[in-house]
């Protein structure tokens, strides 16, 4: 384990909530993150997802272009850009604008997989081989962002020197090596696909070579929360994320009844869902901290990153204060969902 002290850090999933438009997802985004720069968060990243329809970070550089302009100190980012959907001197152009915009204060985390299924790869005119370009496109991606471009006669303008902090993003052993060989900082998903995840941070700090940019290797890893003064709410609102990702994955343009979906959570099928929230603190405030202290550990992170899961739009606001590195006081009841 790295000898630096433990940052906390937020993935805002920019849910859409029953009822909720995107402009009222987007809304609750900033309020979060004003909140979150007061409460001593170290960054919020958003992450590129398409074709979901409770998920409004489809573009995640306008998202925090929006939060930036709405925010003054907590650094932002993308957790992450998938990579293989966008050319790496677009992205080096947009989040070299955001660099100028906002100096110090912008992170890029870049990742292989297409943030959603075939058809919406084929809608994005991309194809399950450009994954295959992801270290290529990484290494160009970093000239750009850098003083030497990699490919000759081409400058990213803005992007050039600003030397935005790139981030690999992985669920796999393919992500740390590659991370490590760059000697880059690498952010292990494990909020959503925990199953490599002790044995790629080993890995990854096995192989790490020091780079320009990092002496030491760095491992950020992603947990979902939930946390509630009353346990009991805690836990119900984790059924009711359960069976909202049931009908995320399985509806196909229908939502599910509770009772269907409990049913579907109950089958081989719907009991990967259980899987993918393997590391999930839930309960009191003081459970879900603890929660996290043992996972810092368990992970070998030098940086957690807290996904609120809760489908009610004050549990989730209310967790992420529950477990502030600064103390907050919640004086006043918990307001009702929007």
């Amino acid at each position: 384990m790295s000898s630096q002290p433990r940052k906390l850090s937020i993935l805002d999933l920019a849910h859409i909530g029953p009822g909720e438009t995107a402009a009222q997802s987007f809304a609750a985004s900033v309020d979060l993150a004003q909140r979150a720069e007061g409460w001593g968060y170290h960054r919020i990243w958003y992450a590129e997802h398409h074709n979901m329809k409770t998920i409004a970070s489809a573009a995640p550089a306008v998202l925090i272009a929006h939060v930036a302009a709405h925010t003054s100190t907590i650094r932002l980012g993308a957790g992450g850009v998938m990579l293989p959907n966008h050319s790496p001197l677009a992205i080096a152009e947009q989040f070299g604008t955001l660099a100028e915009l906002h100096p110090g204060r912008i992170d890029l985390g870049v990742g292989r997989a297409p943030g959603g299924d075939q058809q919406t790869f084929a809608a994005l005119r991309r194809t399950i081989a450009d994954a295959d370009r992801f270290p290529r496109d990484v290494l160009e991606l970093q000239g750009y962002l850098g003083e030497h471009s990699r490919v000759e006669g081409v400058r990213a303008t803005p992007g050039a020197g600003t030397d935005v902090p790139l981030y690999i993003l992985g669920s796999s052993l393919f992500g740390a090596q590659l991370a490590a060989a760059l000697g880059l900082p690498y952010a292990f998903a494990s909020h959503f696909a925990p199953q490599a995840l002790t044995e790629a941070v080993a890995l990854y700090r096995r192989e790490f070579q020091p780079s320009t940019v990092l002496d030491e290797p760095y491992v950020i890893a992603g947990l979902c929360a939930i946390a509630d003064d009353d346990p009991a709410v805690a836990h119900a609102q984790l059924q009711a994320a359960k069976r909202q990702r049931v009908t995320a994955l399985f509806g196909r343009g229908r939502t599910f009844t509770d009772e269907e979906a409990d049913a579907i959570l109950s089958v081989p099928q719907g009991r990967q869902i259980d899987a993918m929230m393997t590391y999930a603190g839930v309960g009191t405030p003081t459970e879900v901290r603890d929660y996290l202290d043992w996972f810092a550990g368990h992970a070998d992170a030098d940086e957690l990153i807290v996904a609120a899961i809760a489908p009610d739009r004050a549990i989730w606001r209310n967790t992420l204060a529950h477990l502030a590195p600064t103390p907050v006081a919640l004086t006043s009841p918990r307001p009702p969902a929007t």
